[in-house]
């Protein structure tokens, strides 16, 4: 019996997985397309701490936060084989998402996701949106720094969010159940 051929996005995701990037980099299959960003500056990281600070301090449950983990999402759509790597994860403190040796972990569970824009900023904004939302991660978070305004995504359904809401830096942006704070922006750069 012959083997079936393989499928080019199949050949596309061993190439991608095969990938060594140097040290701080990230490499992302995202939408059928090998994006890899440099390091990302300190205000990128302020930034996250900031966030990272307030979901501690703030959340209404206990949750864990990781910022290595790689996310496998869903085929199919604007999202085939894609495989990114949010800036945070979050997600309960009970389910320990992250644990294990392997950088990827399915989305299952995962409650928010953030980026902030750094170098290509088009890619948080569209591309990875709609891989999250065909991930069904009911919130993803993200930091425009060239837009100065923080936008939460909510109620995914196929490949976008239904509903987004947004404030400039220095407002307060009220982030829903299960985290049920006002997310302080004040600070963000």
């Amino acid at each position: 019996m012959a083997l079936e051929p393989k499928k080019q996005e199949d050949i596309l995701l061993e190439d991608f997985l095969a990938l060594d990037t140097p040290e701080g980099f990230r490499a992302e299959l995202i939408d059928g397309e090998v994006v890899v960003t440099p390091p990302p500056g300190g205000d990128h990281e302020d930034d996250l701490s900031l966030i990272a600070e307030q979901m501690f301090t703030k959340a209404a449950l206990k949750v864990s936060l990781s910022a290595n983990k790689g996310l496998i999402t869903p085929s199919g759509g604007r999202c085939p084989r894609s495989r990114v790597i949010p800036d945070a994860t979050i997600a309960p403190r009970e389910l320990r998402l992250f644990q294990g040796a392997d950088p990827w972990m399915p989305s299952d569970g995962v409650l928010m996701v953030v980026e902030v824009t750094s170098s290509k900023p088009e890619v948080d904004r569209e591309a990875k949106r709609h891989c999250y939302a065909r991930a069904g991660i009911p919130h993803y978070l993200l930091v425009d720094r060239d837009e100065q305004k923080v936008t939460l995504f909510t109620e995914p359904e196929g490949d976008d969010y239904h509903r987004a809401a947004w404030v400039p830096f220095g407002k307060a942006l009220s982030l829903p159940e299960p985290f049920d704070f006002e997310l302080d922006t004040s600070e963000f750069s």
